[in-house]
């Protein structure tokens, strides 16, 4: 493999700012999922009852036997649950995440969540496991969904959201629906943009930890004032973030049959008042946060080297580090992928190169960066770069007495380690540079050598950015 799919780079140290709207210090998106009645069941075709999500702790599927006492279980999330969560959220913006046969089964849950305003996204055609189903299979299921949907509702989902996924689930749905947004991620805080299906696919990312799931797992929560003091701290985290001028998204995950309960309702009530109690909240459906993020922030068609051929790549960073082709040859050879499609992403891998390679390789590139100040740039024979790298610490306009000094210490300098002076004259000015020059010349060559070494890494790096940044 020299290609690494996964981006683990995404945002990075700086994303941006989402501009929600009122200018909001956070936006917080709440879903309920509706699974009850998609579940599986023999009665639905499959080939066991459900074993997911339920009160029953370490539940195993009954293959070919319906099971009472979880079907009851699921039954209470739509007879009792759902209206109690309703009564709840009725006033506020909110996503359904329905199982298209769920919803076919419900008439009178429908009904309210409409009458709410409520979007109704995709969950998929069953509640079932994604991951052992050919490509196919699941493109018959997605398509299956997506015109069932549109029967019931009366409109097609613009969003989508398998959760039992499978490796295909994004390209497949990419594919198959005009969706504003996938939402089968759990990977930021922001909403952001990847390649599916042959397209450019927003992702709205979702949440298992701030999900009432929890309450279903050996490892989550137990009682409802856990649940309501993790939301709370999710809360407050992202808000202060946002007051500090960098807003983010909230996610919370909500069950018909979990958080339906009435001891866990209660739990939620509180954290909707604590929320409310702020100011600069926006309360949003998904649908409006990928909307909103669309017309913000489109997609950017920038330098993505992990896409190019070798020669391409060649061609593009084969003279970030001086005359040294080669370098940008053995970067293209390793393990590349989104993550490096950045600056310090095609730096990481360039330098690696570079300081794996034998010294006398080194002693190359050292070799072929020009004196400063010195006979190439009087004859205008530098590179591009290093003409503005010079001119950049005003080299391109000595006195003749300076000039005559920066002969002078390239001549000693020269002539003691066999390579010219480098440094990365952007992160200096001339007096600088000057006393850097005489400080160096104190060295060893060993020291001097690793200096140069990592001042070549400096100078390649802020060339990157310049290159990445236009």
């Amino acid at each position: 493999m020299t290609r690494y799919p996964r981006d683990m780079t995404g945002h990075g140290a700086h994303p941006p700012r989402p501009n929600w709207p009122g200018d909001a210090k956070i936006a917080v998106q709440i879903v309920l999922n509706y699974e009850e009645g998609g579940e599986n069941n023999i009665l639905h075709g499959d080939a066991a009852s459900e074993a997911f999500l339920s009160e029953i702790t370490g539940a195993q599927p009954w293959p070919g036997q319906r099971h009472w006492n979880m079907e009851t279980i699921y039954e209470y999330g739509a007879r009792a649950g759902f209206w109690r969560v309703h009564r709840l959220l009725s006033d506020l913006p909110v996503t359904v995440y329905g199982v298209a046969t769920a919803l076919a089964r419900a008439p009178e849950q429908l009904s309210a969540m409409q009458a709410a305003g409520w979007e109704i996204a995709s969950h998929g055609l069953k509640w079932i496991e994604h991951k052992d189903m050919s490509p196919d299979e699941e493109r018959a299921q997605i398509r299956e969904a997506i015109r069932l949907h549109t029967e019931v509702t009366g409109a097609p989902p613009r969003g989508w959201y398998t959760g039992r996924c499978s490796m295909n689930t994004i390209d497949l749905a990419a594919e198959e629906g005009e969706f504003a947004y996938i939402a089968d991620s759990y990977a930021d805080d922001l909403p952001y943009w990847t390649k599916a299906g042959g397209k450019d696919q927003l992702i709205v990312p979702y949440t298992m930890d701030c999900n009432d799931m929890r309450f279903a797992i050996q490892a989550g929560f137990t009682a409802g004032d856990q649940f309501e003091s993790y939301l709370k701290d999710s809360f407050d985290m992202l808000y202060a973030e946002g007051d500090a001028g960098a807003p983010k998204m909230l996610s919370i995950g909500l069950h018909c049959r979990l958080i339906g309960r009435p001891g866990r309702a209660m739990a939620l009530k509180r954290v909707l008042d604590h929320m409310r109690a702020h100011e600069g909240v926006w309360f949003a459906t998904r649908e409006e946060i990928a909307d909103h993020w669309a017309r913000e922030h489109p997609v950017r068609r920038g330098l993505r080297p992990s896409e190019m051929d070798r020669d391409t790549f060649v061609a593009e960073f084969g003279g970030v580090f001086e005359h040294s082709p080669w370098i940008a040859e053995g970067a293209h050879a390793l393990e590349l992928g989104p993550t490096h499609d950045t600056a310090t992403g095609v730096h990481s891998a360039l330098a690696r190169v570079f300081r794996t390679a034998p010294d006398a390789s080194r002693l190359g590139v050292l070799t072929a960066h020009p004196d400063l100040a010195g006979k190439l740039a009087a004859a205008k024979r530098l590179t591009a770069e290093s003409t503005a790298e010079q001119s950049s610490a005003g080299l391109d306009a000595l006195t003749d007495e300076e000039r005559a000094t920066f002969t002078e210490l390239n001549d000693a300098y020269t002539a003691k380690f066999g390579f010219p002076f480098i440094i990365a004259v952007r992160d200096h000015d001339k007096a600088s540079i000057m006393q850097a020059f005489r400080d160096r010349l104190e060295n060893d060559r060993a020291t001097e050598f690793a200096t140069a070494c990592r001042q070549v890494e400096r100078i390649a790096e802020l060339r990157l950015r310049d290159k990445f940044a236009t």
